[in-house]
């Protein structure tokens, strides 16, 4: 008897031993959301989401964390639990947070993947606003003291201010003619534009969509040299005498020092999920352009979108450092 549970021991043993480890992922994976629920950040995110489901065969639980201009998500981003159980969404506003002085955080802080879109900036006015063309826009901007017109669609100092910023400059006025009035994303920004509480939203007329739609707001102008496949009644930048176009951007990051065995399989599935045609179909029909980078075109790409947005906060008066 005393052997034979020597023996049953042992093969009990060995069969433990012998048990596979569980596979990554084994449970749900978060995806931070720097921006507000209905945004252009949000809309991709949860397209992306979507696919990475598929691919990882685990839910892709997307988590807004709005505040501080982007700050906030960001910052939950770079000092997650480097475990492979949290990635994130990055915005271009990343690139800037040193510059504005809100702190160290910069695109070094997290490890990038790759940009997954570009989304075009436009200019969104109410819907019974006077301007017809965005040169009725700017003229009443420029026959009207600084800071008459307003405009939101981010954080002071963020992606769709800068749009505006360089707006401004391409029309021959001040970058800050328009005043800026901060917001958590292009959300809640529509909503006050439709509301009466600020003249345009400079932001991406693909957040605006249902707004659109519904006639509550018009779009005037896309910030792109080429007319909008998604808005082909709308004229470029180009075709209106501006020298100056503007995309934002979306990245997937993860927390610095994941797994190197993990972070394959979480890039190795971001990069399948871009691939995927139900999720490029998805931002497409949105407007959105999907794309996936090698790590040297990411490198390039941000250092270039970097220096002009600097440029253009420098010539706003924000530039801390």
């Amino acid at each position: 008897m005393k052997g034979f549970r020597k023996l049953a021991l042992a093969v009990a043993t060995l069969a433990i031993g012998a048990a596979p480890a569980f596979a990554f992922p084994d449970r749900p994976v978060q995806l931070i959301v720097p921006w507000a629920a209905g945004g252009g950040m949000d809309a991709v995110m949860r397209i992306f989401a979507n696919g990475l489901e598929a691919e990882l065969k685990q839910p892709v639980n997307v988590i807004n964390r709005t505040g501080g201009g982007g700050v906030t998500g960001h910052t939950a981003i770079a000092t997650g639990a480097a475990d492979g159980y949290t990635i994130g969404g990055v915005s271009p506003e990343l690139s800037f947070f040193k510059t504005l002085g809100l702190g160290d955080l910069t695109v070094d802080s997290v490890d990038m993947f790759s940009r997954v879109s570009l989304i075009p900036a436009g200019v969104t006015v109410k819907a019974d606003a006077p301007y017809k063309t965005v040169a009725d826009f700017l003229k009443a901007v420029k026959e009207s003291p600084k800071g008459t017109f307003t405009s939101s669609g981010t954080g002071t100092g963020g992606s769709w201010h800068i749009a505006s910023g360089g707006l401004m400059k391409a029309a021959g006025l001040p970058a800050d003619q328009i005043r800026w009035v901060p917001s958590n994303g292009g959300a809640p920004a529509l909503q006050d534009l439709a509301a009466g509480g600020i003249t345009a939203f400079t932001g991406s007329p693909i957040e605006a969509k249902a707004m659109l739609d519904g006639g509550r707001v018009r779009t005037i102008l896309m910030m792109t040299e080429e007319r909008h496949p998604n808005f082909p009644d709308v004229p470029s930048a180009k075709e209106a005498g501006l020298d100056w176009t503007y995309q934002n951007w979306f990245a997937i990051a993860a927390p610095k020092g994941v797994p190197a065995d993990r972070r394959k399989i979480l890039y190795e599935a971001a990069e399948r999920t871009m691939k995927r045609e139900d999720v490029r179909k998805g931002m497409a029909d949105r407007g959105i352009t999907p794309v996936w980078d090698t790590p040297a075109q990411l490198q390039d790409y941000v250092k270039t979108f970097s220096e002009r947005g600097n440029g253009v906060l420098k010539e706003l008066g924000l530039a801390k450092n």
